[in-house]
């Protein structure tokens, strides 16, 4: 090889490896960075919602486990509550922290439903979450539509995790809706046809067309 082509090529390797060094130094630090950030988040105070949570495994036990949801921290008014709606949340994971995150995102000041029924990702298959709007009975952020203001303060909001326009929700899940849904509107003297979906009051599309809307108002109805 020539000599000036010699030079030109060992120019070039230098070069190469200069900037091979800058790239790599540059991922170290911005990894150790991130590294450094995780750390510091992981050590802080954890997150902490302030519910309730009623285990799944207690849905053979439904009668016992239900009853805690009227154990609220703020009595509850006289004709306070006079509707139910039901929705999903839209992803198929969520726990009561990453749903209030999400919520808190869209400009909610946090977890916008009443309930939270677990689909076993990310909270147990069945698991209720009461939230702290429902402890402290305060309104809801759970319907949309020319009705939300009154049905946010007047319907009890219940969401199961999942995506209901996608797939269908576990049976346990639906157990437990039931359950719910049944305490509730006997306590509040709820009747059923103010038991609705939230596309039943609003131009959404929760919970989905795979939610078995024509068995639970089978269901619902035969309470009458």
């Amino acid at each position: 090889m020539p000599q000036a082509a010699r030079t030109a090529s060992t120019a070039r390797t230098q070069k190469v490896g200069r900037r091979a060094k800058v790239v790599w130094a540059s991922l170290v630090g911005s990894m150790t960075a991130v590294t450094a950030l995780l750390m510091a988040l992981d050590h802080g105070a954890p997150t902490r919602l302030d519910g309730l949570a009623l285990p799944a495994m207690a849905a053979t036990q439904s009668s016992v486990s239900i009853e805690a949801v009227f154990q609220t921290r703020v009595p509850v008014e006289a004709d306070q509550w006079l509707a139910i709606v039901i929705d999903h949340t839209g992803a198929p994971f969520g726990t009561p922290a990453s749903i209030d995150a999400a919520h808190r995102e869209m400009g909610l000041r946090s977890l916008g439903a009443d309930f939270v029924i677990g689909n076993g990702q990310g909270m147990g298959d069945g698991e209720i979450h009461v939230s702290e709007r429902w402890l402290e009975q305060q309104p809801g952020a759970h319907t949309a539509g020319p009705d939300g203001d009154w049905y946010n303060r007047h319907a009890i909001g219940i969401a199961l995790v999942g995506d209901g326009t996608r797939r269908g929700f576990s049976q346990i899940q639906m157990t437990r809706l039931l359950d719910l849904v049944s305490a509730l509107a006997r306590e509040y003297d709820i009747p059923p046809e103010r038991i609705v979906l939230h596309s039943d009051v609003a131009p959404v599309a929760g919970p989905g067309r795979y939610f078995p809307a024509a068995s639970l108002r089978e269901q619902i109805d035969s309470w009458r």
